[in-house]
């Protein structure tokens, strides 16, 4: 089972989003929370695979809680809620740590396929904004950033540059498995030496690098 934990300082948004993962035999929601702080207590108790958590709350928000809850041993994937308007939230959440992001208003099949997505270690990127979000990262101080993520990618190798330029369309292990025509767990080894060259947290960090290299515009 997936193991859950629900943050949001809306009851209703709460029971809406676990209402849908109750119909998903492979996720259990197994804590909830209204705020950061809270946030961060279960899921030392509880030890969820997945935190969906919201950006703007009272108190400890959930840029806050992310510090935290990203410090964890194991850490928990992370993937923030957020409603159109709310980029720049988002855009810091994701150069924090988060591994991805969900519109509140996602649909039931999208909803479930990210948990299980952020579960196995996929990036999980709303098609809704995700445009926009990286177009506004990559336009945040263009030119050096720019440089720097040249810089960055130079130790990878021409395959590695392959991978990381379809971790930037958003692919997940297995499309681009099939479209090198390799199996699952040489991506996976892939992956792993693309973000330890890169000094990457996970595969959205990686993914905004190859963006701001312009890889991910060659896909």
């Amino acid at each position: 089972m997936i193991r859950v934990l629900l943050v949001d300082d809306e009851a209703l948004v709460r029971a809406g989003v676990r209402l849908v993962l109750q119909h998903a035999d492979d996720i259990e929601v197994v804590a909830e929370a209204g705020d950061g702080a809270r946030a961060v207590e279960l899921a030392v108790r509880e030890r969820p695979d997945v935190v969906l958590l919201d950006v703007r709350m009272p108190g400890m928000d959930g840029l806050d809680a992310l510090a935290r809850l990203t410090a964890l041993e194991p850490p928990a994937a992370v993937v923030m809620l957020s409603t159109f308007g709310d980029e720049e939230n988002v855009t810091r959440a994701l150069r924090a740590g988060a591994d991805g992001f969900l519109l509140k208003h996602s649909g039931p099949e999208e909803l479930i396929n990210a948990v299980r997505a952020a579960a196995q270690g996929d990036a999980v990127l709303s098609p809704g904004v995700t445009a926009h979000v990286v177009r506004a990262m990559r336009d945040e101080g263009r030119g050096n950033r720019t440089r720097a993520a040249d810089e960055r990618i130079a130790a990878l190798t021409d395959r590695e540059r392959e991978v990381l330029a379809m971790l930037g369309a958003g692919l997940a292990n297995a499309e681009i498995a099939r479209r090198l025509g390799v199996g699952t767990g040489t991506v996976k080894v892939h992956v792993g030496r693309i973000l330890a060259k890169l000094g990457a947290a996970n595969r959205v960090q990686a993914a905004i690098i190859a963006h701001e290299a312009g890889l991910a515009d060659r896909t």
